[in-house]
């Protein structure tokens, strides 16, 4: 069996795993958007992204997907780095400016300390193109009602020649699964692409080691962290 290191620990993973199971298995959490466990990995949000180098050159890293990455003999993986974090932050702040009203999209940019959508024009589009019900109707639901046409700016999700399908069940199940249909706690009169209700504080441990070390959820140490700047601003705002 392959074995890896990941975030520093050494494993043996089967043939075939993904560096996204291995994870989830060792209690990593890695966000996504376009992943479910009963669907075939698609690899389209890129928030999985995880750093990877091998032993023999630990220097040369690269980013990748880690739902779609298996594991390999003397794979060294770091899930939580200054890199990767910066990364998924800007894809967050991309989703954001497609997608705002997605409540699933506001609270991963909450939970990953997204505050700001630096991206001027907001769409409000109605799909992030994620794949979700088209693997849905096709692989659970035996549908396949629906798929992906044209490409670009062009691409969308429709049914065959855009016409009323015969083989849609009228299941519910690609709304059900869709991130994009799930409305944000404000209900459709937001002011703002960010809402940032719910955000946590940014790990310290990141500055010190450039990697995440701890992994609960909420973390002890970030969680005294976070009480200790809300009374710190309690207090400047006494003495104002």
């Amino acid at each position: 069996m392959p074995k890896i290191r990941i975030n520093g620990i050494d494993f043996e993973f089967e043939k075939g795993t993904t560096l996204l199971e291995a994870a989830k298995f060792l209690g990593i959490e890695i966000p996504t958007l376009c992943y479910n466990e009963g669907l075939s990995p698609y690899g389209a949000c890129r928030l999985c992204i995880v750093e990877i180098s091998y032993a023999n050159n630990p220097n040369n890293s690269k980013i990748v997907s880690s739902c779609t990455y298996p594991v390999e003999d003397n794979l060294i993986v770091r899930t939580h780095s200054q890199r990767v974090m910066r990364t998924r932050r800007l894809l967050l702040e991309m989703y954001l400016a497609t997608c705002p009203q997605s409540k699933i999209i506001q609270d991963l940019a909450s939970k990953w300390e997204v505050t700001q959508c630096r991206f001027r024009n907001i769409r409000y589009d109605d799909c992030i193109y994620c794949g979700l019900c088209v693997r849905m109707c096709k692989e659970q639901m035996d549908g396949k009602a629906i798929s992906f046409v044209q490409r670009g700016y062009k691409r969308k999700i429709t049914t065959p020649f855009d016409k009323k399908s015969e083989t849609c069940r009228l299941c519910g199940g690609c709304i059900y699964i869709c991130p994009a249909c799930q409305a944000r706690c404000q209900g459709p009169n937001e002011k703002e692409p960010i809402c940032n209700a719910c955000v946590a504080e940014n790990p310290p441990c990141l500055e010190a080691w450039e990697d995440m070390k701890c992994y609960m959820d909420p973390c002890a140490w970030c969680e005294q962290e976070k009480r200790e700047k809300i009374r710190n601003e309690k207090v400047k705002n006494i003495n104002k």
